[in-house]
């Protein structure tokens, strides 16, 4: 656990994307339609976080690791409407999401809904805890990546020159994420406490996430780099393939630095295998805090709070 006295919590924040473009990474729209499609991807991901952990309160016998759960499910759930949000703002400018919305409903809501794989006819007690404690697995290793995203998007300085409000939307929600790297690995270990069986079946769930985290990402970003009106060149891309898409992005990322590359979460899955891994590594707390307390987002209701706050006087 990394909180100590620090106590998780919901920040209130304010997007305006009045003023933003869908390629908000300066010439570089095929970067920009990745880190787009995780808009689409994240609200029914973290709610989904949100449904899971709450049904794993009964279950936690550390107080101290169940109120950061709680603080963890409420960031989450701030994060979720944020992106619900950043969707709008897609729709406005014209492309269609619905498939994609559709597709991560299916996973998170039908294929790792409360029903094993969405089968109705498997019951159980036992097995439905047995269910719960992968779920919980699947979130630890999406967790970690998010963790060393958020990591790296607090390093980086490449998107000083993007679009100020949808650059802030990823440094606060990716911030969070380092603030909170360790909840759902915590959690994981603490209802699995066999060491062998903790380690085996983290190492199976991310073999399994690793992929697919890939795969998600790569196929979002497609399906609106291809309604992309304003440049050719990316239609002709998000149409050549998946290995088309993964080679170009690779090269794209790496020349750009505007997000991290495979390689880059590869080595981070590779920090994994390792029997000493652990989280509280993979980010720094006080470098997310620091960014959080100079957030534009986060700052607009604060100074809101402070302004009520102020004794009326007369003029």
């Amino acid at each position: 656990m990394i909180t100590g006295n620090h106590q998780l919590k919901a920040r209130k924040v304010y997007f305006d994307f009045a003023e933003s473009s869908v390629c908000w990474m300066p010439n570089d729209p095929l970067c920009s339609h990745v880190a787009n499609g995780i808009n689409m991807l994240l609200p029914a991901g973290e709610f989904w976080f949100c449904r899971v952990f709450n049904k794993t309160l009964p279950y936690i016998t550390d107080e101290t690791l169940k109120q950061e759960v709680v603080g963890f499910v409420r960031q989450e759930a701030a994060h979720a409407r944020a992106h619900e949000k950043a969707q709008d703002f897609l729709r406005e400018n014209g492309y269609d999401i619905q498939d994609p919305l559709n597709r991560a409903h299916f996973v998170f809501n039908i294929l790792l809904g409360d029903k094993p794989f969405g089968l109705p006819l498997v019951k159980g007690k036992k097995l439905e805890e047995y269910w719960l404690l992968f779920r919980v697995g699947v979130i630890a290793a999406i967790e970690h990546f998010t963790g060393t995203i958020g990591q790296w998007t607090l390093d980086s300085k490449s998107w000083d020159s993007a679009d100020p409000a949808m650059a802030d939307l990823f440094r606060w929600h990716l911030a969070e994420e380092v603030e909170h790297r360790c909840v759902a690995y915590d959690l994981f270990q603490h209802l699995l406490t066999n060491k062998l069986g903790f380690y085996v079946s983290r190492q199976v769930i991310m073999a399994a996430i690793f992929p697919l985290f890939i795969y998600f990402l790569a196929d979002f970003a497609r399906s609106l780099g291809k309604q992309d009106l304003e440049h050719e060149d990316i239609q002709k891309l998000m149409r050549r393939g998946f290995f088309n898409f993964i080679r170009e992005f690779e090269k794209t990322a790496t020349r750009s630095d505007n997000l991290p590359t495979i390689k880059y979460l590869w080595k981070a899955t590779l920090r994994w295998v390792s029997p000493k891994f652990n989280p509280i590594h993979e980010g720094d707390t006080e470098q997310a805090l620091a960014y959080m307390a100079r957030s534009p987002a986060v700052q607009y209701f604060e100074q809101m709070a402070q302004h009520s706050a102020k004794p009326a006087t007369l003029s």
